[in-house]
């Protein structure tokens, strides 16, 4: 016995030995475990991180072969751990950082992490590289990183951290790399910055940081790169920053700097790219610029700058991108522009421009985009503006004159042709043919002659044609241009064209066609019934003649059809009472007959659609013979009994009611009830009775902002909000509400009536079955589905703002106030309602009064450019999933760029993705709404315009 126990010690002795030298030369193995375990791995990532059973028996160590994990040549040593990329998550404790003495790179970027940086990395002080780029790290920025005294790259861009910049970091004698960029740093860039005695990129772009630029920057002698912008400085660009004798690539955008450009900054001869673009900097552009030889890029963009372009710009020979839109700046285009050989992208509109454009823009062959649009140009396109392979042109809103170049149709590249607003003249010489890829042409508000291209149909890629407005065009609409294969928008109102609509075989890509003011005669084909995206058509001021045709009826997405002043007769096809989308039906002034349908959806145009048209009848007209004569028929004696027990049935139910009004709610005074023209009629009782009833009403609402669901005795569905009033100030509430009434457009949230006392008033409107924005704003969505929303909101928005007079300020825009229907069609809710309730506590509603001459007073322009800012901050919340929320604050916590590409990611574009570029362009237009002073945001109509240049789709 005593034998066996002395051989058991021994086997347990050599097994505790053995375990105890797997873990003394493997503590990497057991380091990397102990911090996977923190980790959340959905992906299984780290699935091949696992010691098997036999553990590690040599001197390799085992954790060598794991994904990420990175040895020397005798895999002895882990010298780089790479966990990009890897879908993880968790909070780290950094506790086994201190096993990887030797460790040299460590990269956690591209995943989920949270929480404080550990400290623990810190003690790594063989660390060349730290990347935790692309997480969630938040909290201040942990001392101690000048620990790191070998570190050549930091790059903690876009994560959470807060706080003031790591001063510490400036200590760091041999790091070249500084990416602190898109957290939510804030105050000053410290002095300390200056100091650095290697730095070669510093990127501090998308915090909050304030204070001034510090001078101190400008002995950054090493550094090549700088990106400071999308802060909030103060003051105008250091003159010091001209010292960087390296700097190639220069970025303050988005900054809130003011004051004059310094024109020191053409001492930095090596300067590439140079981007100050929407600042409120002052003054002209300096001509010493032309002394920078290397410029390849410079944005002065969305500033206030004044005078002309420089004539030293000739000298820029490398120049590719020249951006100078949205300022002030007036004078003609010096003719060395166009003689510059590597010009690709020349932006200068909505300046004040003047004289021609240089006759030799374009002849460089590298020309690809050109837009001068809203300047007072003058004379005729340059010839060879296409002979690079022009793909964007836009000259609208100048005063540009004569024949439209034929090289224009040579120019197989374009994309987008906007000549709009101008003074072009002649026949229009585009080969569409010759066009393959052309989807935008606006030739709208010139002086054209010679018809429609007849090849029109041959432009394969065609979304939106606009030729409105020329009056002198003529001709006839071409016979296979609804078969157009991808066309979406077809205008050609006050045109002088004649002939007949030709068929519509083959258009199921149309969703717009306006004709409205020409000389168009004979019918409506049937076959418009395969215009099964047709939502608007217009057909106004024709001759057009025969039956409306029930086949437009048919038409699921028709919201708008207008076919007044014409010579229809017949009578309205019944069929269109079951229409879901219509909005507006307009048959006025022509010879139709009959009684206008029962349908509400009648009712809802007012008398306005149907006046002009002697031989029709019925609500909302006058009433038809038919109806009265039932009076004097043979079922005179059954329908007065029918009456009579009805009138009893109401008497007694409305006394009920009252009665139980009256008992719980004290009595307020006589109810009255008002329902707004062409809706469905309703009493004051059938509102007070859904009060009485627990299963018709979800609740009661009790505040003054409350809105709540309640099914009427009609059985209909309805929202209701409640409204506290004053005697005194009734008259002019119930007026306003009145003029909220009658507010009809798609996007809009239709108010049915309300029902008031002299205390409250409960204001009645559509109930939408499927929630709200703020609801849904995580969701995700493709990217077409998000356009047709943003649209949807910018249309309801200019309806209000441009269709309503006076115009009518939302006032409360956001995402809660954006309801859904069974569509999922947006409409907006308590528009005006701000207005209401201030007028309720006795404040004066100047928001919403006009002067005597018409004209917006100050105060109502304030409010439309507020909501101008809201629509701006939604489109961008909707662009992110509601991760950019209040984006007039936060839009400084990461840089455009960093944006968009989490924008293209989410949407899945490519990065030759033709989408990418639409992303960008309702991008831009969100941060035009959003700018800081009001007078710099485009009016709802400017801004929609803008949008309809992303698709064809906007009416």
């Amino acid at each position: 016995m005593e034998i066996f126990h002395c051989l058991y010690f021994r086997i347990l002795l050599t097994f505790t030995f053995i375990v105890a030298v797997v873990v003394a030369t493997n503590p990497y193995s057991e380091a990397l475990l102990s911090l996977k375990s923190e980790l959340i791995d959905d992906s299984n990532s780290l699935d091949d991180w696992s010691v098997p059973p036999g553990g590690n028996t040599g001197e390799k160590v085992q954790a060598c072969s794991w994904s990420g994990v990175r040895c020397n040549k005798n895999s002895t040593v882990v010298i780089a751990l790479d966990l990009s990329m890897k879908n993880l998550g968790g909070e780290l404790s950094g506790k086994q950082f201190s096993v990887f003495t030797e460790l040299v790179d460590l990269n956690f970027s591209y995943n989920s992490f949270s929480g404080q940086l550990p400290v623990g990395i810190f003690n790594l002080t063989n660390l060349k590289i730290l990347d935790i780029s692309r997480n969630n790290f938040s909290g201040q920025f942990p001392e101690g990183i000048s620990g790191l005294r070998n570190l050549v790259v930091l790059d903690a861009f876009s994560n959470s951290f807060s706080g003031p910049l790591p001063v510490e970091v400036s200590q760091l004698d041999y790091l070249k790399i500084l990416n602190l960029a898109g957290s939510y740093f804030d105050g000053p860039i410290p002095s300390e910055y200056g100091s650095f005695k290697s730095l070669e990129f510093i990127h501090l772009a998308g915090n909050f940081l304030g204070g001034t630029i510090p001078p101190e920057l400008g002995q950054l002698k090493t550094v090549t790169h700088m990106e400071i912008g999308y802060n909030s400085f103060e003051g105008s660009v250091p003159w010091q920053l001209s010292n960087m004798s390296e700097l190639q690539y220069l970025d303050i955008a988005s900054a809130n700097l003011s004051g004059p450009i310094p024109k020191q900054l053409s001492n930095l001869t090596k300067l590439e790219s140079l981007f100050l673009f929407r600042n409120q900097l002052t003054g002209s552009v300096p001509w010493e610029f032309g002394k920078i030889v290397p410029l390849a890029s410079l944005d002065l963009s969305d500033n206030h700058l004044s005078g002309p372009i420089p004539e030293s710009f000739a000298e820029l020979k490398n120049l590719k991108l020249l951006s100078l839109m949205y300022n002030e700046m007036n004078g003609t285009v010096p003719q060395g522009i166009g003689q510059l050989p590597s010009l690709e992208t020349f932006l200068i509109w909505n300046n004040f421009f003047s004289g021609s454009l240089p006759r030799d823009l374009g002849g460089n062959l590298k020309l690809k985009w050109v837009d001068v649009s809203t300047n007072n140009f003058i004379g005729s396109i340059p010839p060879d503006i296409c002979a690079g392979g022009l793909v964007k042109l836009i000259l609208f809103s100048n005063h540009f004159a004569g024949r439209l170049s034929p090289s224009i149709s040579n120019c197989s590249s374009l994309v987008r042709l906007r000549i709009e607003d101008n003074s072009f003249s002649g026949e229009i010489p585009l080969k569409f043919s010759q066009l393959p890829d052309i989807t935008y042409v606006d030739l709208s508000g010139n002086k054209f002659s010679g018809g429609i291209p007849t090849d029109i149909s041959q432009a394969s890629n065609l979304r939106y044609f606009n030729i409105s407005n020329n009056p002198g065009l003529g001709g006839m609409i071409p016979a296979k241009t609804w078969s157009s294969p991808l066309l979406q928008n077809f205008s050609a109102s006050a045109c002088n064209i004649s002939g007949n609509l030709p068929p519509f075989h083959s258009c199921k890509s149309v969703s717009v066609i306006e004709l409205r003011t020409n000389n168009l005669a004979g019918s409506v084909h049937g076959s418009v019934s395969d215009c099964q995206a047709l939502r608007k058509m217009d057909l106004a001021f024709n001759k057009f003649t025969g039956h409306i045709p029930e086949d437009l009826a048919s038409l699921p997405d028709l919201s708008v059809l207008d076919l007044s002043h014409n010579n229809f007769s017949g009578p309205i096809p019944a069929k269109f009472g079951a229409s879901s989308s219509l909005v507006l039906l307009n048959v006025s002034f022509n010879d139709i007959s009959g009684s206008i349908p029962s349908n509400n959806v009648f009712r809802l145009m007012g008398s306005n659609a149907y006046e002009g048209n002697p031989k029709l009848c019925g609500a909302p007209l006058k009433p038809c013979s038919a109806s009265i004569a039932i009076f004097g028929g043979k079922g005179t004696r059954k329908l007065t009994w029918v009456l009579l027990l009805c009138a009893g049935l109401v008497v007694l139910i409305v006394a009920s009611i009252l009665g139980i009004f009256y008992i719980r709610r004290g009595s307020k005074g006589q109810w009255k009830m008002v329902s707004f023209s062409g809706l469905p009629r309703f009493t004051a009782n059938d509102v007070l009775r859904s009060f009485s009833s627990t299963e018709s009403m979800e609740e009661v609402p009790a505040e003054s902002s409350s809105v709540c669901k309640a099914v009427l005795p009609t059985g209909i569905t309805v929202s209701v909000k409640k409204i506290e009033l004053e005697t005194k100030r009734m008259k002019k509430a119930t007026e306003f509400m009145t003029r909220l009434g009658v507010a009809r457009h798609k996007n809009l949230i239709r108010l049915l009536g309300f029902c008031y006392n002299k205390q409250l008033a409960y204001v009645l409107h559509d109930y939408q079955p499927n929630g709200n924005l703020a609801e849904k704003i995580s969701l995700k969505r493709d990217w077409m589905t998000k356009y047709k929303l943003v649209i949807g909101i910018a249309r309801g928005l200019r309806f209000l703002h441009h269709d309503c007079y006076p115009a009518i300020p939302h006032g409360d825009l956001k995402l809660s106030n954006i309801l859904f229907d069974e569509n999922m069609e947006p409409h907006l809710a308590e528009f005006g309602f701000k207005y209401l309730v201030e007028m309720t506590k006795g404040s004066s509603p100047a928001t919403i009064s006009m002067k005597e001459t018409g004209e917006l007073n100050s105060a109502i322009k304030e409010e439309l450019c507020m909501d101008t800012f809201k629509f701006g901050e939604i489109v961008l919340e909707i662009l992110t999933n509601g991760r950019l929320a209040y984006a007039g604050g936060s839009m400084q916590s990461k840089p455009k760029e960093v944006l968009l590409r989490e924008i293209y990611s989410e949407n899945q574009t490519g990065s030759a993705d033709a989408m990418q570029e639409e992303i960008k362009l309702v991008f831009e237009v969100a941060l035009l709404c959003i700018r800081s002073r009001p007078s710099d945001r485009p009016s709802m109509e400017d801004a929609l315009k803008l949008l309809s240049g992303v698709k064809s789709e906007v009416n």
